[in-house]
């Protein structure tokens, strides 16, 4: 399966096929897993110096943050997947 980049923002693109949740980082479970990621050395920071407002969970247990909302990184990969069954 080829690669599909979903753009998170700020020149930031993640492998659209590989992701498995995108979550607010604002509860004690996902900070929970920020900082378990962080340790294991799976965390990819893609804020820039920027908030993270969202958290997006890959299937290989990497973890990216991303300093865009939850539902506008959802909003783009749902118009993707539209646009490409076009």
């Amino acid at each position: 399966m080829a690669a599909n980049f979903l753009h998170v923002g700020f020149s930031g693109y993640v492998d659209a096929n590989s992701i498995i949740a995108v979550l607010s980082p604002d509860s004690a479970p996902v900070r929970r897993m920020i900082r378990e990621a962080e340790a294991a050395n799976q965390l990819i920071h893609m804020t820039y110096g920027r908030k993270t407002k969202a958290v997006i969970v890959h299937n290989s247990g990497h973890l990216t943050l991303a300093a865009l909302q939850p539902d506008t990184i959802v909003r783009r990969w749902r118009d993707q997947q539209a646009e490409e069954t076009r």
